[in-house]
């Protein structure tokens, strides 16, 4: 196997692209089994670097996730040292369990088995989905992840669940009403809350350093006030300026619209700013998420956030850290041809996130956990387009 214009054996970023080609063709196999004729892979390897069989995955390689949140007494301006996820401080991979499936529900509740950890038990956990409008999945949290997630912390031991979003298309309460939210609330037993009628004490201003908002944000207390944060998002592209919005855009949200007292605009700042993309980061810094989950059984590969054209990569993401999260998701959407104007880790997002501390500083730390062949071949994929960038 040998270069076509060299006749040199390829090179491994040639190796990679060849392979990334192959799989999408199912002809993975047979590729690796040419290869290790000519001595460019070992025989008989069955399982990817970074890719762990669920047989392989174990509670103690995946630290539980401690708090880092300081629960606020009211409205007193908040600065905070940024809040490091456990995966990173740790010298081992940042695991981010995959499972292949078109069932929203059996996706969440492997991918979070399959994860291993439990930073819910006997806490009180505030859900941050996604109800940017009540455009259906993508656009908004599908229901059937509401429930499923809901559930699944229920039965982690969660004391409380609270769950609560600021809409930024449309009245929150209009828009949670539509997706269903406050009759299951009533029916699975959680507290729905509806970020824009917080009173301004509920707000908490934080200035993170070295940042690009003018004078910082507020920040939803009621999400610091409980034990463990936890999030999940969609898997779509962004017209109006995020590029993306996964979890790291998920957490503007959380950030108030307006300062009550001097009407100043806090979304209009960061919309009409050069450095959205830096400042949807550094609202991250925020706080520190006990777990995220992705719900990419079905995506926008372009426009966004509201609609756009749907692509299915049927898949549902697990893990930690937010930036291992987001690099997973735009390797994903690159398969379907989307955000192919620079690499994963240059995305402003991304790039922004790990000067900050917020996550893996690269792809060779990203580890999949998988619990069938189907998963397995498809992390494999995943892998390589996230290590070419």
């Amino acid at each position: 196997m040998l270069h076509p214009q060299n006749n040199q054996p390829p090179n491994r970023r040639d190796f990679l692209r060849m392979l990334t080609i192959l799989s999408s063709a199912g002809l993975v196999s047979s590729f690796l089994n040419a290869c290790a004729r000519v001595g460019l892979a070992t025989p008989g390897t069955a399982t990817p670097t970074g890719i762990t069989p669920a047989s392989s995955a174990t509670a103690a390689s995946q630290p539980e996730a401690e708090s880092t949140e300081t629960p606020t007494g009211g409205g007193e301006e908040q600065s905070p040292s940024t809040p490091v996820p456990a995966q990173v401080e740790a010298a081992g991979a940042v695991q981010i369990a995959l499972v292949k499936t078109a069932s929203r529900a059996e996706g969440v509740r492997r991918a979070v088995e399959l994860l291993g950890i439990n930073p819910i038990k006997d806490r009180s956990v505030f859900l941050k989905p996604n109800f940017n409008s009540a455009h259906p999945a993508p656009g908004s949290t599908h229901p059937d992840v509401l429930r499923a997630l809901v559930e699944q912390l229920q039965g982690m031991g969660a004391k409380s669940i609270t769950v609560g979003d600021r809409s930024g298309m449309g009245n929150t309460r209009t828009v949670m009403e539509q997706l269903g939210v406050f009759a299951l609330a009533e029916e699975l037993g959680f507290e729905a809350l509806v970020f824009d009628e917080l009173k301004s004490s509920q707000w908490v201003k934080h200035k993170p350093g070295n940042s690009h908002w003018k004078d910082g944000f507020p920040f939803a207390g009621p999400c610091l006030d409980c034990d463990v944060i936890v999030q999940t998002c969609c898997l779509k592209t962004h017209q109006f300026g995020g590029v993306f919005t996964m979890s790291l855009k998920n957490s503007v949200g959380m950030v108030g619209k307006k300062d009550r007292v001097t009407g100043y605009d806090y979304m209009n700042e960061l919309h009409t700013s050069s450095h959205q993309r830096r400042m949807i980061a550094e609202i991250n810094t925020a706080y520190s998420p006990g777990l995220v989950v992705l719900d990419g059984v079905e995506a926008f590969r372009n426009g966004g956030p509201h609609e756009g054209e749907r692509v299915n990569p049927g898949l549902v993401l697990a893990g930690i850290d937010r930036v291992a999260i987001d690099a997973v998701g735009v390797a994903v959407l690159k398969m379907f041809n989307a955000l192919t104007d620079r690499p994963i880790f240059e995305q402003e997002q991304i790039a922004r996130a790990v000067e900050l501390g917020l996550g893996v500083e690269g792809p060779e730390r990203i580890e999949f956990i998988t619990g069938d062949a189907e998963s397995r071949q498809y992390a494999l994929q995943i892998k390589d387009i996230l290590m070419l960038g």
